[in-house]
């Protein structure tokens, strides 16, 4: 139950509510248990004696007593919804914090439809059992001791016998406990896979038509679906065995407590009044034993799904701030390491690779020295302004290379500077502060122009983000969008056409005014008319500003200080365009492919 204990400590920020709650529950148990004694009365004095008056004495007292068992009610419940809806809320926002803060490894190695069904499905179970589920038990436990304790005033021999259940109904309890914990986390995987595949369908729904691959989607969206069926129905077999094992038990009892108390009545040791407010006291006692074992496994449900949630808090984070050590307490206890900036402020954008060597870390069974490697010895310098064209073959490693600049993998061996300064040095936020990316598949957000292009800096005025745009050669077809800059672009920018959206990701990392800029084929996808206006766009980014150029199309980067050819890894030759055609090496091997015959001397 280590998760549930962890899981709890959210609730620690809001104890006094709980606490409030707790108390208003035992006053409200307290209520329920004056009713056996008041029915006592009725039977063995009011009833016998025929007593109007005390009959209203005791009427009157009974509502009145349960009017304000219904403002006790009314006051605990609001609190545990409260706390309840806080608490998950709380966890909710630590874990989009802790996603925001996870490395690059990270989403890489996890498929977002996996994520999403923690976040929403296993955080949705959760709800009902961080706090109803637990009170519940609480108050049934009041419940069963306060009913005990009255039970064993009374008659301590039935009690006694009574008392014998509890035993086989614990070994029950924790057989079954064990089960429900384990089928829940398998539900709750299945259920994850079904959502994986509702979301790559989604994302990819023009390719599944292009493919006419519906009925195939269907199948393994169904095929999904069964499988999270499968297992909720053993859950809910085990479930469905559980409770009415303990219900048996409960009117086991009762029916042994007729029997025994039914004897005692006929010799005359108890009166009737005794009996049956025993047997209320008993009903009151068996319920909680029946009702503790449902919330019990409700809470070995939560168990399982905080386990999944906790997976991902317990990812390590990227550490934006690498020296000075300070402390601080997250809403679940944990305690977190921060650090305090060692360089900050503007870099001039002097960037050298100095025998960097770099693997992937997913094959986490295998030792250093067995993992292959994806970059060789890589020794590369961009001065402060240059452009560094890469080239190479699909899969060569070229994107590889430009993703350690700002520190989304951290090289296997080796170093990476700027201005003579190890990237490890620089806090992490101020370092890709100074970096723009723009990628082939530019990601625009579902809401406007105006919002996509000030992701840049949100806090740039109208006139920044639309000099920005004619900078970038975007301000004439976003005038003649319906709203302008106030038109919405739809999801990942779908109303825009690849250009248009590669124009505002040009505009967006103009409005920045990075020092680094680092572009992935920006223009490969692109046809001819688009691919003009953007490049025209990428000239002007790029102007005295560092810039690794990752390109198919040779033609555009010609007049790069520095073209570096990469083959499997390894950096196979550099220099200029005319340089690297003299040395009849990979550049002019792809120059001569992309163009159709070889070059004449």
């Amino acid at each position: 139950m280590a998760e549930l204990r962890r899981l709890y400590r959210y609730l620690t920020p809001y104890w006094p509510r709980v606490l409030g709650a707790l108390i208003g529950i035992a006053l409200s148990s307290m209520v329920t248990l004056t009713l056996p004694y008041a029915i006592r009365i009725l039977v063995d004095s009011v009833f016998v004696n025929k007593d109007f008056a005390e009959l209203n004495r005791i009427s009157l007292l009974l509502f009145g007593l349960f009017i304000i068992q219904a403002f006790v009610s009314f006051f605990y419940r609001f609190m545990l919804q409260y706390v309840a809806q806080r608490s998950i809320a709380d966890l909710r926002l630590d874990i989009h914090r802790h996603l925001l803060r996870l490395p690059l490894r990270f989403f890489t190695n996890h498929r977002v439809g996996d994520i999403l069904s923690r976040v929403s499905n296993d955080v949705t179970t959760l709800q009902d059992a961080m706090v109803s589920a637990p009170v519940g038990i609480i108050r049934q436990l009041l419940t069963f001791g306060g009913g005990i304790a009255l039970m064993l005033y009374m008659n301590w021999q039935l009690t006694l016998i009574i008392l014998g259940l509890i035993p086989p109904l614990m070994l029950i309890t924790t057989y079954y406990g064990k089960k429900l914990k384990r089928l829940s986390t398998e539900v709750q995987d299945r259920q994850a896979d079904a959502t994986i595949i509702l979301e790559e369908m989604l994302s990819g729904v023009r390719v599944v038509k292009s493919f006419v691959r519906e009925r195939f989607e269907e199948q393994r969206y169904a095929e999904a679906i069964e499988a999270g069926f499968e297992r909720s129905i053993r859950r809910a077999r085990e479930s469905a065995t559980f409770i009415p094992l303990i219900t048996v038990l409960g009117f086991g009892a009762i029916t042994l407590l007729l029997w025994f108390g039914g004897r005692q009545v006929i010799n005359g040791i108890i009166s009737p009044g005794e009996l049956i407010s025993y047997l209320f006291y008993m009903i009151f006692v068996s319920s909680p034993m029946a009702q503790s074992a449902s919330l019990w496994g409700r809470l070995q449900e939560a168990a399982g799904s905080s386990k999944r949630i906790f997976e991902i808090i317990d990812e390590e984070p990227e550490h934006y701030n690498q020296q000075s050590t300070s402390t601080n307490r997250s809403h679940n206890g944990t305690v977190a390491q921060s650090t305090a900036l060692k360089v900050g402020g503007e870099v001039a954008g002097n960037v050298r690779f100095v025998d960097v060597n770099f693997h992937y870390a997913d094959n986490e069974d295998k030792d250093e020295d067995e993992k292959p490697l994806v970059l060789h010895d890589i020794c590369l310098e961009a001065r402060a302004g240059e452009i560094v064209a890469l080239v190479g073959y699909s899969g060569g490693g070229k994107t590889t290379l430009v993703n350690l600049i700002p520190r989304f993998y951290d090289p296997t061996s080796g170093r990476i500077e700027i201005d003579g300064v190890e990237l490890r040095e620089y806090d992490l936020q101020m370092l890709r502060s100074q970096i723009a990316i723009v990628p082939q598949e530019t990601f625009l957000f579902g809401g406007t122009v105006r919002e996509n292009i000030a992701y840049g800096r949100l806090e740039a005025s109208d006139k920044e983000i639309h000099d920005a745009a004619e900078a970038a050669f975007a301000h004439e077809f976003i005038e003649e969008l319906p709203k302008g800059y106030d038109s919405i672009v739809g999801e990942r920018g779908v109303k825009l056409s690849a250009g248009q959206r590669q124009r505002i990701a040009i505009a967006r990392a103009l409005l920045k005014d990075p020092r680094i800029l680092l572009l992935d084929e920006a223009t490969s996808a692109l046809d001819t008319e688009s691919e003009r206006w953007v490049q025209a766009a990428l000239e002007r980014l790029m102007e005295g500003r560092t810039s690794f150029v990752i390109a198919h199309r040779l033609s555009t980067i010609q007049r790069a200080d520095t073209i570096v050819a990469i083959e499997k890894g390894r950096i196979v030759e550099s220099g200029s365009h005319d340089q690297l055609l003299a040395q009849n090496g990979l550049y002019k091997r792809l120059y001569e492919m992309q163009f159709g015959e070889p070059l004449r001397s």
